[in-house]
């Protein structure tokens, strides 16, 4: 079973991540932060856009190539290379801060990519409002997400509306954050497992 978890920055990919990892008992692959251009994008978007994106489009290809080959039954992926793609390059080319020709290219990698590799099982997309978002960035406390623009976070949140009502084509379960809020009540977690078995288990 490949489960992988897509949404916003702080709509908490990773907590549900960890949460399902133990339901199953299964291997979790996070999103690596740990992107050398990532610090100095927040301070000048403009000057590190392009390099950022190809660091974390490179990660990703290398984890879900390793995640594929590593033979466990289950697996839960935090973030997603299509996400990568359809909603941050893609804002970051609408926004003016990746040229059409550095677009281009990166697309082109993009979909080569994908076209080797097989989709999620399930994807789960955890929806979330910007108060939603901004709070839990607050909370977690990261000294590079402080200086995140809310209008940044409301064009991402469009992409992922875009993403997923018009691009995304593999099974979806939708998680509205704001609602059902799996830290403050974990018994949604039961709800969650529910319907991924029930999901997974369909032709």
């Amino acid at each position: 079973m490949y489960i992988a978890i897509a949404g916003n920055i702080g709509s908490g990919k990773t907590t549900l991540t960890e949460q399902l990892t133990k339901r199953y008992g299964a291997k979790a692959y996070y999103e690596n932060i740990d992107n050398p251009y990532l610090g100095d994008f927040y301070n000048d978007m403009s000057s590190w856009a392009f390099q950022l994106q190809i660091f974390f489009l490179g990660s990703r290809i290398q984890q879900t190539m390793e995640m594929l080959s590593s033979g466990e039954k289950n697996i839960f992926q935090d973030r997603t290379i299509y996400e990568d793609a359809h909603i941050f390059a893609e804002n970051l080319h609408s926004m003016g801060l990746i040229s059409s020709r550095d677009f281009d290219t990166y697309m082109k990698i993009f979909e080569l990519t994908t076209n080797l590799i097989p989709q999620p099982d399930v994807l789960i997309y955890l929806r979330a409002s910007i108060p939603t978002l901004i709070s839990q960035i607050k909370r977690r406390g990261r000294d590079y997400e402080m200086n995140i623009d809310e209008d940044y976070l409301l064009r991402l949140n469009e992409k992922y509306e875009n993403w997923i009502n018009n691009i995304y084509k593999g099974k979806l379960l939708i998680i509205d954050k704001d609602v059902d809020d799996f830290v403050e009540h974990p018994e949604i977690i039961d709800r969650i497992c529910e319907q991924l078995d029930s999901m997974v288990g369909e032709k």
